[in-house]
């Protein structure tokens, strides 16, 4: 597959380095040639200097050509532009980052489409997204729900060293238990496709597959409670933090403190529900001020990883039940989830999960793609004559760097065994170590 990617920042930058370890053909443009060079050198894709908006650039690239260009510089009207251009040039898919929700809106639609722009991508409204998850179930660390919740996903912590699950061989788990496969394990700084003989050891994140009607068997085997949130606490009055109050308003009384005058009066008319404070939520003495013991949740949302990451870890100590950090420094995720602070979000995370959606070649509507810190997991539709419905799925002789969680049959959720013999048309979640998605399209082509 040709990709093009206008923008070396945070997100491009970061999406191109994933996509060009699944063998695909990545070319990155950018004006900052430095940027560049410092990719060029460590990655296997090209490169090219000069505005994404230029056809003369586009051209050079070959957009032409390519199955997908994403437009993702810090300036969403150049990402529009340039994903026209590339469009009128013959791009298959067009992608383009936005900072605006306005655009977001369904009758706005037709607009962009008739522009050439196939998919618009909002990190922020998808960072806000997953808070309303994490505030709605505290006692996950990640949720998603596949075929309208015919199968769910949990990341799960295990912080109870009296946790049934703790100090458990998974093949003792799986004579007991058959309502839930545990399909990675985030240990340490490193994520484990399990098998058999592999231990569940205190401070593992589990990631399980199952059905709703075993949620809370899992919880409760996880040694976890669900807490009950209605006062919120927000460090940070970012664009993250305005669409969260849009989403939660009715829910949940926010209150947001940030240290910029100018800010806070910008909040005051975009968070109606809201109120908001002036004021330094690094300074406990101004979370004491304002009712951090009395608050159920904490979100820290400032343009600093490790202020967020410290501020959460200070909440929590004040005996908040519910933390979440925004932390876009990837060199601290795993950090930040080896200590207490609950839930993190990366933007950068997020918005690749989406566009890596476009790229399994399913259908856009139904499929699902998250990705972790150095992990994946995708559904996808099983074609005719695929690879995989060839033998049961205990003769298909998988890698381990991946593993099948379950699938959706018929419009039912179910998990998968040994002996399961997967069929055309069934939607198969996969967990699989970075790197390996073009092993799993290989099975499902």
């Amino acid at each position: 597959m040709k990709i093009v990617i206008a923008g070396a920042g945070e997100v491009g930058s970061h999406l191109a380095k994933l996509l060009s370890r699944e063998e695909q053909d990545i070319i990155l443009i950018d004006k900052d040639a430095d940027k560049l060079a410092a990719i060029d050198a460590n990655y296997n894709l090209m490169t090219m200097t000069g505005s994404p908006m230029s056809f003369h650039v586009l051209k050079d690239a070959g957009v032409e050509h390519c199955d997908l260009f994403i437009a993702v510089t810090p300036f969403e009207t150049n990402n529009v532009i340039a994903a026209s251009v590339a469009k009128s040039l013959g791009a298959h898919k067009t992608v383009a980052r936005i900072d605006n929700y306005e655009f977001m809106e369904r009758e706005h639609a037709e607009f962009f489409s008739r522009m050439g722009v196939n998919k618009l991508i909002y990190p922020e409204y998808l960072a806000a997204k997953e808070i309303m998850t994490s505030l709605e179930r505290t006692w996950v660390r990640t949720w998603f729900e596949i075929h309208n919740g015919e199968l769910i996903v949990v990341g799960v912590k295990i912080r109870d060293a009296n946790a049934e699950l703790c100090g458990m061989q998974l093949k003792q788990l799986a004579m007991q238990q058959h309502f839930f496969h545990v399909a990675a394990i985030r240990r340490s700084h490193e994520t484990i496709i399990p098998r058999g003989d592999d231990i569940i050891r205190l401070n593992d994140i589990l990631y399980f597959t199952t059905t709703r009607d075993h949620l809370d068997s899992i919880r409760e085997m996880c040694g976890k409670r669900q807490e009950e949130i209605k006062k919120v606490l927000i460090m940070g009055g970012s664009r993250i933090a305005i669409r969260l109050v849009a989403l939660g308003g009715s829910k949940y009384k926010f209150k947001i403190i940030d240290i910029d005058r100018a800010q806070c009066e910008k909040l005051c008319e975009r968070c109606a529900g809201a109120r908001i404070v002036h004021g330094d939520a690094r300074d406990i003495d101004t979370l004491i001020e304002e009712g951090i013991d009395d608050m159920d949740a904490f979100i820290a949302l400032t343009d600093s990883s490790e202020t967020n990451i410290l501020a959460s870890l200070s909440a929590k100590e004040h005996g908040v039940s519910k933390t979440i950090a925004e932390v876009e420094d990837l060199q601290f995720i795993s950090a930040a989830e080896n200590l207490n602070i609950g839930t993190v979000i990366n933007k950068k995370l997020l918005a690749s999960s989406n566009i890596f959606q476009i790229l399994l070649d399913t259908d856009s509507s139904s499929s699902k793609f998250m990705a972790l810190a150095d992990a994946d997991v995708a559904e996808i539709e099983v074609k005719p004559k695929s690879k995989i419905t060839k033998a049961p799925v205990k003769d298909l002789n998988l890698s381990r760097d991946m593993t099948i969680a379950g699938l959706i049959r018929d419009g039912k959720g179910m998990l998968v065994s040994g002996n399961t013999l997967i069929q055309p048309g069934d939607r198969v979640v996969v967990f699989c170590l970075a790197g390996a998605i073009h092993k799993i399209e290989r099975l499902f082509g």
